[in-house]
């Protein structure tokens, strides 16, 4: 089988993969209250019970991307992660008392951590044009998920038979469902998915250690070595006139002030230099997507559980009117995230990511300013609500893409499993704050909606003063520069 093949195999089965994770939440959150309800756990329980699969990816996430950085295996951890995924939904499955549910939930949100071994991996064979264009569709693939699995429990509510000693009804069907979906993608990633080598040095702008032993001219082939990444072109927009900017600029701009060249010097005479996440993570530009990551999930995650109250109080809506506006939201996201796809060939990440800001400033400005104190007839609180959510929801994917596609571009190749795991893990922490936060100020909306645009404002603010770093280093002009001084010295 030739490569282009086998790469379209592994990208149909990392879609599958993430399609997956969206039907399980779709499928296993509305009946897991109900679910508990049966075990007569306690209200907190629920919030226990989110919060345990959060957690555990967030822990995981990490610790997968580096094993993916160690062996550039991830084959081998994605079904590794699978039997987490498939133990957790069979113990969802089993049930009988309220701590086998949360501790199936903690269980399976193990194995979603290999999400960050995928973001790694996706990176590390992506091109920096088309990176973006890749990430969209993964990312899309999550949302369909998401409108697929309500569909699925109209059939699973339906099951009510015993299985020898397990019964399956409408509470314990999605986790035996999960446990099939999971056990039939091991034999998927097992027999097509590969693990493949990174794009040729002519049609990447970046590339490992292994691509750069296979280059041809010698005296690019020591610096890159060295650094394990190189630029062919500083700049990932479609236009020569932005690759000259970043040439003639932004090169410019890291060198001279110490941004890069300093600690590329330093961390090439010191052991820590494979692996230095003090250097790598608290510079300026990966702070400020990290903060995009936390701010933007943060604030989606308060959005949602905000939704519901506000419709129920005010429109007196029902949970066919919810299920129909969930729907029309994912509808969407997806939507959006392939308007972002096709935006992403003909503008940068970073034109991409203010373009999401500003809509998501004027969709938080607009809910704190009509949704607050809601007046006036049915027509004119549901419009009000529909244009809020429909800017909120329509801002997302323009931060979520970009600040995921810049992240990998700003952070070291031969690290992109942790990269990608710790982006994953900040991102978990703002999914279990976000509802907290909102849970908690349902009838405090100026508060809640007040603090997510003051977060919205600084985000703006950081990512303006910052705007000339958030492109990819130029690591060639870096290393050449580096290798003179030594010469001269």
């Amino acid at each position: 089988m030739d490569v282009q093949r086998k790469k379209k195999w592994t990208n149909l089965t990392i879609g599958l993969l993430f399609l997956s994770g969206g039907i399980e939440y779709a499928v296993i959150l509305p009946t897991l209250w109900a679910y508990l309800q049966t075990l007569n756990a306690e209200p907190y329980f629920l919030g226990l019970g989110i919060s345990a699969f959060s957690f555990a990816g967030l822990i995981t996430g990490p610790l997968f991307g580096y094993w993916s950085d160690r062996t550039h295996k991830t084959k081998a951890i994605i079904l590794f992660a699978n039997l987490f995924q498939i133990a957790g939904n069979f113990m969802y499955f089993v049930g009988g008392s309220k701590w086998m549910l949360l501790s199936g939930r903690l269980v399976a949100g193990v194995g979603t951590g290999a999400g960050a071994s995928i973001f790694g991996y996706l990176s590390r064979t992506t091109t920096s044009q088309e990176r973006a264009t890749v990430f969209a569709a993964v990312m899309a693939c999550r949302q369909a998920g998401l409108l697929i699995g309500p569909a699925c429990n109209l059939f699973l509510r339906l099951c009510n038979f015993q299985v020898g000693p397990f019964v399956v009804d409408k509470f314990t069907s999605p986790g035996i469902f999960m446990c099939m979906v999971w056990l039939l993608l091991q034999i998927i990633v097992a027999t097509l998915y590969y693990d493949l080598p990174p794009p040729p040095l002519g049609h990447s702008s970046k590339a490992p250690a292994a691509a750069v032993r296979d280059a041809v001219e010698e005296e690019e082939e020591k610096p890159l070595v060295q650094h394990e990444e190189a630029a062919e072109s500083s700049s990932y927009g479609s236009t020569s006139t932005e690759h000259r900017e970043a040439v003639s600029g932004d090169e410019v701009r890291y060198v001279p002030n110490g941004h890069l060249a300093d600690e590329e010097a330093s961390l090439e005479k010191t052991p820590a230099y494979n692996f230095s996440s003090m250097t790598e993570y608290l510079r300026e530009e990966v702070v400020v997507l990290l903060t995009a990551q936390f701010i933007t999930l943060f604030n989606q995650t308060a959005l949602e559980t905000m939704v519901t109250p506000i419709t129920q109080k005010f429109l007196n809506f029902g949970e066919l009117e919810n299920s129909i506006m969930y729907f029309l939201c994912g509808v969407e996201v997806i939507a959006g995230f392939f308007l972002v796809r096709c935006l992403s060939t003909r503008l940068s990440d970073r034109i991409l990511l203010v373009l999401g800001l500003v809509i998501c400033n004027i969709a938080c400005a607009w809910c704190l300013f009509f949704l607050v104190r809601p007046r006036g007839t049915f027509t004119i609180l549901l419009t009000e609500l529909v244009v809020g959510v429909f800017l909120q929801v329509l801002g997302l994917p323009f931060v979520a893409v970009s600040q995921v596609s810049l992240f990998s571009k700003v952070t070291a190749e031969r690290t992109q499993g942790f990269s990608q795991g710790l982006r994953r893990s900040v991102g978990g922490v703002a999914t279990i704050l976000g509802p907290l936060w909102a849970g908690g100020l349902t009838n405090n909306l100026d508060i809640m909606l007040g603090v997510m645009m003051g977060l919205l404002s600084l985000l703006t603010i950081m990512v303006g003063l910052s705007y000339a770093y958030l492109v990819e280093p130029p690591r060639r002009y870096v290393s050449s520069q580096t290798s003179e001084d030594e010469c001269s010295s």
